[in-house]
């Protein structure tokens, strides 16, 4: 986040905060506060802002100009708020959007478990959730800009230099994958479920936009293994925004309802419907491991990846059957629903 802060201070949330709250409003604080200000902010002021990085613009003529320096964390909060909620949104409807035209699959429109104005209510139900989880997620970035993570910039500053790098990706994957892993399976407890995590399985059959389309207490859960990370494996900070931007594009693919491969390892959208039409199967991800680990994974219906069966309504009915029957116990629905159900798909063969 330092790099973002040092970015949009240069280009003008400095010049801002020298208007909002210039310098001079110090004359209007009581005389022993302002002393024991003075203090705090001449050690501050001794000291690198946002940690050795590159000074990419000239950051001198507001840095010092307001009561609310760089390094206040009144401001650092009143900064990135309003910056992650709108770059949350911004990347959500973008990454979606570009999934929706080029990619999505609208013949899940014709499923008879695609929700009347579903697209709708999945935007409606990400922008709600999304100021929500960013203001649960501010204080991870105010204790990194106060250098406590293991976040660096200088490549020689760790043991493995370049080769670091590289193999930060595959460790940050499979760390995140692993506690999602555990925390999405905690997510299906009974009484966690219904409090936290039923929202977002209002959506049986997914579009793009469902990718986001959380309760704001269970996406801020499921975030959390990207957070931890970097306080305990050194990650470096283009890395970190590289990864953290992956992981909202993947989070989109997972729910387009393209399945591009059939992949033994990848958690891929097919992997992930099967989560959405079946519930209790494929908790990863980024890879089946943890499912196969965890007894889990259920391989998705060689159905789904032949295009004269995918969109048939033979192929649909029968996942309301197998749908219907886990949801009964899952959710507590009416068993002769389900029962009814399964008659007329018998009766139809």
């Amino acid at each position: 986040m330092d790099l973002v802060l040092e970015f949009v201070d240069s280009h003008g949330v400095d010049y801002l905060y020298a208007k909002l709250f210039p310098a001079s409003l110090s004359s209007h604080i009581p005389e022993v506060l302002q002393k024991s200000l003075d203090l705090v902010l001449s050690e501050l002021q001794e000291s690198d802002v946002y940690g050795k990085i590159p000074v990419f613009f000239d950051t001198s003529i507001y840095t010092n100009a307001s009561l609310l320096p760089r390094y206040n964390l009144l401001r650092q909060f009143l900064t990135l708020f309003p910056l992650m909620w709108f770059f949350g949104i911004a990347l959500y409807l973008t990454v979606a959007t570009f999934s929706y035209v080029f990619i999505f699959d609208k013949a899940i429109f014709n499923h008879p478990r695609y929700l009347k104005n579903q697209m709708s209510l999945e935007i409606k139900q990400a922008v709600n959730a999304i100021p929500i989880m960013v203001l649960l997620t501010i204080p991870w970035f105010l204790i990194e800009l106060q250098g406590y993570s293991k976040l660096y910039w200088d490549v020689d500053s760790v043991k493995g230099g370049w080769w670091s790098i590289v193999l930060q990706y595959p460790a940050f994957i499979m760390f995140t994958d692993f506690f999602i892993y555990l925390i999405h399976r905690w997510l299906h407890w009974p009484r966690v479920y219904k409090a936290l995590h039923k929202p977002h399985h209002k959506w049986l059959v997914t579009t793009p936009y469902a990718s986001h389309a959380f309760h704001p207490v269970d996406g801020y859960f499921q975030s959390l293994p990207y957070h931890v990370y970097p306080f305990v494996f050194p990650l470096h900070k283009i890395s970190y925004l590289i990864l953290f931007t992956f992981v909202n594009f993947w989070t989109v693919m997972i729910h387009d309802g393209e399945y591009l491969a059939n992949d033994p390892i990848v958690n891929g959208a097919a992997c992930h419907t099967v989560h959405h039409l079946y519930f209790n199967y494929n908790y990863g991800q980024f890879t089946t491991l943890w499912d196969r680990i965890g007894k889990s994974y259920r391989e998705p219906d060689k159905e789904l990846f032949d295009k004269s069966k995918k969109k048939s309504t033979k192929t649909w009915e029968e996942q309301v059957v197998k749908m219907e029957a886990i949801k009964s116990v899952v959710e507590g629905n009416d068993d002769d629903r389900v029962y009814g159900t399964e008659e007329k798909i018998n009766k139809k063969n």
